[in-house]
């Protein structure tokens, strides 16, 4: 009978779970606690302390874990709802270790192209307030890339790495998986001796000798910044909170590349306030990780793609620091107000470039964002959800991934900008400081952040500005700053040249007449431009105004003298091969399945294979591709991809 009631109770429950899944985004609006993307009952109760004991097999390539909830009841709650996808859930027991009593749960069905997963729910009494959940990993845990040794920079060791953004965590933790409920968390992790494991907290910089580490994160934060890496891995300190994790075949290239990054902590702590996080690190994964950065708290992860050698990309680490105050001190409260994280990241990592290196390099990275923004909003309007290009987004039924565009990072910090602009920067740097402050280590709604909008700038400083044209308008409002590049304008002339039959690269010789003991002699001179007279961006800018109609002979002149095709840098590889494909210049598929193979960077790999499958004579060589590399792409990349070739 217990039992039957218990099955009764669980279908009306997932009933009204499921309920809850369908109403829109104005109904999610007026209720705190509602996610479209979380099946966990947080209005009744929610984690506040989350300890992980994990057992992580690479011959299995499994992770064997419990997951201690300590958890605050606010509503006199029976039972806990948790969100779990492609994990074993073994047993789950209440009560504190050793002390423990096993409890009655029940899976929710789970359909095979469910985006959620499936809810966990666990009988409790209400004066239980810790919940032991036992399970383990399987090959459909998403957040999980189990890497060969073949697959990293030693070629000797394997790799693991996490990517839980944006509703991955619960694929390898069973845990109430919204970014709405913070918690602290602490985990003891067991790895193969030779290896060493890091997480988003406070980590160890030696190898232990028994494999065994111990972690705290002591600032609450939300479970897609819970973040674990296992590898042969050493620690390169930069100054007395600063420094990064690599593999030792890559600590010279790291140390160069990262001289900078104590700067970058000073900049920003001078523009908004005292960094919260004690330490601040970051960890060089190999090249599938799907991202150029992750913000993990404590240890930003990032893709070696961002080693150039010159720096020329170290903005994407200004961006990742500038999280740990805008996403990881303020998060977004749903994935629908996903602006709120990066919109101000982008702004805030444009003010510490400024600071670094000047106005005049921080307006040529925000301009070549404004370019891949304007053809973004294109894209979104000839989409099946043209109404994507409002920063408050509805993504109900939809995998919260499809709302990462630039529409909440570029367009989300051209508002700010555009209110600093209105406001003045001395104005507004006031009004950003108070509001980290003020919303410090909680979450905030596009709701929340419109009303201390309204009170602490518009209505204090009496400033007319229509925030409603940016938040629930398609596209970009009228009242958006303007700012140009004479350095871009230089680049759009020489690509104007080029393929108007001017070659502007080609070596120019002339002659001097120099004085050499008494004598006059004349001296000959070659002048030609060179790749290094130009930045990363620059040259994106330059491939970008040539047209798509260019010849390949062209192409090919620019690649005898710049090298675009093996070029390392991959920014410039992705805009290069773009327009060679656009070109049919049949020449470069060697080098870029040269490049698909070795970087799994989603934001290179997918425009890549989206143009090459809409293109008939390339579709077959892009599909046989995929097939033959998609199980060394992280799943964020491979499930993008998959897509293209469903029909």
């Amino acid at each position: 009978m217990k039992l039957l009631l218990q099955f009764i109770f669980s279908l009306v429950l997932l009933s009204c779970i499921q309920e809850t899944k369908n109403k829109s985004v104005t109904e999610n609006l007026s209720d705190p606690f509602l996610d479209d993307h979380s099946y966990s009952n947080l209005n009744e109760i929610k984690t506040r302390h989350l300890h992980l004991e994990l057992d992580v097999n690479f011959r299995s390539k499994k992770i064997f874990g419990v997951a201690r909830h300590r958890m605050l009841n606010l509503n006199n709650a029976d039972t806990a709802i948790f969100d779990i996808k492609g994990i074993e859930i073994q047993k789950v027991t209440t009560g504190e270790k050793n002390a423990e009593n096993e409890a009655d749960f029940v899976i929710g069905k789970y359909d095979k192209d469910s985006i959620l997963g499936q809810p966990l729910l666990v009988k409790i009494d209400p004066k239980d307030s810790i919940v032991n959940i036992y399970y383990k990993t399987t090959e459909n845990s998403e957040a999980l890339d189990w890497l060969e040794p073949k697959l990293t920079s030693s070629k000797l060791h394997p790799f693991l790495y996490t990517q839980g953004q944006a509703i991955l965590t619960r694929t390898w933790i069973p845990i109430q998986d919204s970014p709405s409920n913070r918690f602290t968390y602490s985990a003891e992790v067991k790895v193969p001796k030779h290896l060493k494991a890091v997480m988003s907290a406070k980590n160890s910089r030696e190898k232990s000798e028994n494999g065994i580490y111990n972690f705290s994160m002591p600032n609450s934060i939300p479970s897609y910044l819970i973040a674990l890496a296992v590898g042969d891995l050493n620690y390169t300190p930069l100054s007395s909170n600063t420094g990064f994790y690599c593999e030792p075949q890559l600590t010279k290239k790291c140390k160069n590349e990262f001289v900078d990054l104590p700067k970058m902590l000073v900049a920003a702590e001078k523009l908004y306030g005292k960094y919260r996080w004690n330490q601040y690190d970051l960890l060089v994964l190999p090249y599938s990780f799907p991202f150029g950065g992750m913000e993990n708290p404590m240890l930003t992860f990032v893709n070696p793609t961002i080693i150039t050698g010159d720096r020329s990309l170290v903005s994407v680490i200004a961006h990742e620091l500038a999280h740990s105050w805008s996403g990881n001190l303020v998060s977004n409260k749903t994935w629908n107000d996903f602006w709120i994280n990066e919109g101000f990241t982008v702004y805030f990592e444009h003010r510490i470039m400024e600071e670094l290196y000047g106005k005049e390099i921080a307006d040529i990275l925000a301009l070549v964002e404004i370019f891949e923004l304007d053809e973004e909003i294109i894209r979104i309007k000839n989409s099946k959800h043209p109404e994507d290009s409002k920063l408050l987004l509805n993504l109900n039924q939809r995998n919260p991934d499809e709302g990462m565009t630039d529409i909440a990072y570029v367009k989300g910090a051209w508002f700010l900008r555009s209110l600093e602009a209105r406001a003045g920067r001395k104005v507004f740097d006031k009004f950003l400081n108070y509001y980290f402050s003020s919303f410090a280590f909680s979450t905030i709604s596009t709701r929340d952040f419109i009303d201390y909008l309204k009170k602490n700038l518009l209505s204090q400083q009496n400033i007319d500005f229509n925030y409603n044209e940016w938040i629930n308008q398609e596209g970009l409002p009228n009242n958006k700053i303007e700012i140009s590049s004479p350095r871009l304008l230089k680049m759009k002339e020489l690509a104007y040249k080029f393929s108007n039959e001017e070659d502007v690269f080609a070596p120019k010789i002339r002659y001097e007449r120099i004085r050499i003991k008494k004598k006059i002699k004349k001296k000959k001179i070659v002048e030609q431009l060179k790749k290094e007279d130009f930045i990363t961006q620059e040259w994106q800018m330059f491939i970008r105004y040539l047209p798509k109609s260019i010849t390949v002979d062209k192409l090919e002149r620019l690649n005898s003298y710049f090298g675009f095709n093996r070029t390392e840098n991959a920014e410039i590889a992705l805009d290069w091969f773009t327009l060679c494909i656009n070109a049919n210049y049949d020449g470069v598929l060697p080098d870029i399945e040269r490049f698909l193979r070795k970087i799994g960077r989603r934001k290179f790999v997918l425009p890549l294979y989206e143009l090459l499958a809409q293109k008939p004579q390339y579709k077959n060589f892009a599909k046989t591709l995929f097939d033959s590399q998609k199980n060394y792409y992280h799943a964020v990349t491979k499930n993008s991809v998959e897509k293209l070739f469903m029909n």
